[in-house]
């Protein structure tokens, strides 16, 4: 499958750590236009990231993780991930985002004045996100 040739530089950088460092075969994440999967010398791109999955290919396997909103350089070579939230799956409480779920449903069918539709929409979807990737 992956071997030494197709391999490129992966980082993964949020905010508090440095979430991944290494190489991998392939990455595959969610971008505004829509997922993208990304090989070794893929065309030069910046991209803006969407909620969603995170898909990493490396030469030992396959590793997933939450990944909140950010941006992803895309070089020949290297890519780099600049996120907001990056969770491996044991990192996410799922109680919390269960609860998290609920208070964006709540909101959304409340229909309440003042809610802000856009930012419930959002909370929901990080939480069904996180709920996905605990199982």
């Amino acid at each position: 499958m992956a071997d030494g040739n197709n391999l490129f530089q992966l980082e993964i950088i949020t905010p508090d750590r440095v979430f991944y460092q290494g190489e991998a075969f392939m990455v595959e994440f969610t971008a505004e236009d829509g997922d993208i999967g990304v090989y070794k010398n893929h065309i030069p791109l910046t991209t803006v990231i969407a909620p969603g999955i995170l898909n990493i290919k490396e030469a030992q396997g396959e590793k997933q993780a939450a990944l909140h909103a950010g941006f992803a350089q895309i070089l020949p070579e290297k890519v780099t991930i600049l996120a907001e939230v990056a969770e491996w799956p044991d990192e996410i409480d799922k109680n919390r985002a269960e609860e998290a779920k609920k208070r964006a449903e709540e909101r959304l069918q409340s229909h309440a004045a003042g809610i802000d539709v856009a930012r419930a929409e959002a909370a929901l979807k990080k939480a069904l996100i996180r709920l996905n990737i605990g199982k």
